[in-house]
Order: C-alpha cells, then sequence, then structure tokens
C-alpha cells in the first residue's frame, strides 16, 4: 500500500521523497522512512489516523538537515518569536521550523500534522494522539540505540503513555546534563506526566 501524499500536501509521494533526500543525509532520510513506519504502527495500536501518522513521520524531520541559521531564517520570517530558552536550544529550531516550511512550501494544511512535526522533539501539553504517535515514534524508530532505547520501544508497544512519561523524562535528565534549558513545552508535559508510574518491568 502506498500512502497518498497528496492527501496532506501538494506533492505526490516520489516528489516528496526527492525534496527530502535533497533537505537531508543518508542517516537522516533512512530515520525518517523509520519514523513513518514506526508511526503507523502505533498508530493502528493507539487509534491515530494511520495515513496522517505516516505521512507526519516522514517529513518530521524536513527541516532538520539545514543549516541553523536558514532554520532561524524560516523562522523569523514566519512572524513567530522565540523565547530566551528556545533560542538557547538551536536542537529545537528543525522542528519549529519543518512545521512553518510544511505549510507555505509544500501546503500541509492539516493542522494535527503541523503540530505534530511541530511538537515532535519538545512535546507539550495536551498533544493529541497522533502528536503522542510522532513524538514517540521519532524517540523509538528501529535505528535509535541510545542508552535504554530498546527498553522505551517495549515499554512505549506496552503503554503509549507510560512511554511518554519515561521519554521525556529522560530527555531532561538528558537535557540537564548538557547544560540545556527544558523549555516551557517540555516543561509541561513532565509536569503532566508527572503522577504516570512505570509499570512495565521487563527490561531486556
Amino acid at each position: 500500500r502506498m500512502m497518498n501524499s497528496l492527501e496532506f500536501c501538494n506533492l505526490p509521494l516520489e516528489e516528496l521523497k526527492s525534496v527530502l533526500r535533497s533537505r537531508m543525509n543518508e542517516h537522516r532520510y533512512a530515520h525518517s522512512l523509520n519514523v513513518a513506519k514506526r508511526a503507523v504502527f502505533l498508530a493502528k495500536k493507539y487509534g491515530a489516523d494511520p495515513e496522517k501518522a505516516e505521512f507526519a513521520g516522514l517529513i518530521h524531520d524536513i527541516c532538520k538537515g539545514i543549516p541553523n541559521e536558514e532554520q532561524l531564517a524560516i523562522i523569523e520570517n514566519a512572524g513567530i518569536e522565540l523565547d530566551e530558552d528556545t533560542l538557547k536550544s538551536p536542537a529545537l529550531w528543525h522542528s519549529i521550523a519543518g512545521a512553518v516550511y510544511c505549510e507555505h512550501e509544500i501546503n500541509v494544511t492539516d493542522k494535527d500534522v503541523l503540530n505534530a512535526v511541530r511538537y515532535h522533539t519538545s512535546g507539550r501539553g495536551n498533544m493529541s494522539i497522533l502528536e503522542k504517535v510522532v513524538y514517540m515514534a521519532d524517540l523509538t524508530s528501529e535505528e535509535r540505540n541510545y542508552p535504554d532505547a530498546e527498553y522505551t520501544r517495549n515499554l512505549t508497544d506496552f503503554d503509549l503513555d507510560e512511554g511518554i512519561a519515561y521519554g521525556v523524562r529522560w530527555i531532561a535528565g538528558d537535557l540537564e546534563r548538557r547544560g540545556f534549558p527544558k523549555g516551557k513545552d517540555t516543561e509541561a508535559l513532565l509536569e503532566e506526566y508527572k503522577n504516570i508510574l512505570i509499570t512495565y518491568e521487563e527490561r531486556k
């Protein structure tokens, strides 16, 4: 089954893939395909729209491969003002720039898809099911091999909310260790999930 990308943007799938290839290296492109595949799996399991999840997973890093200055220019040209924490966290810029690029350059109009791109790195409070699926598909795609990647993958398959609770805590700790601010969106997600207990014990 081939996803019909024309339902979500103005490019047929092969053209969309060419655009992605031209904007990222092979590793990042392979990651995008993996996230799309993982997003479909999680969408079917947890009740998001699989086609939307596949499309959002495919395009989520559309601005990751371009220079930071270009990412900032896209954001500024859209009239978006970044707060101080976000300005100090260049790793967040590609998500915001990506949502802008998808809306203005390839005519993505679905707000849920745009939000899934926009918040796939930081997360945020009150995410939609699609946003949650893309957030965790990105964190647990098959090539990910950070410490605990396999555990986080199994945990997410067991319970999406437990996966998010574990994932956001891991990310927050990692940011702290590296001296980056968490930012208001990640803080809001941490707050929302602070009482979620991890009941899944099996560590492979």
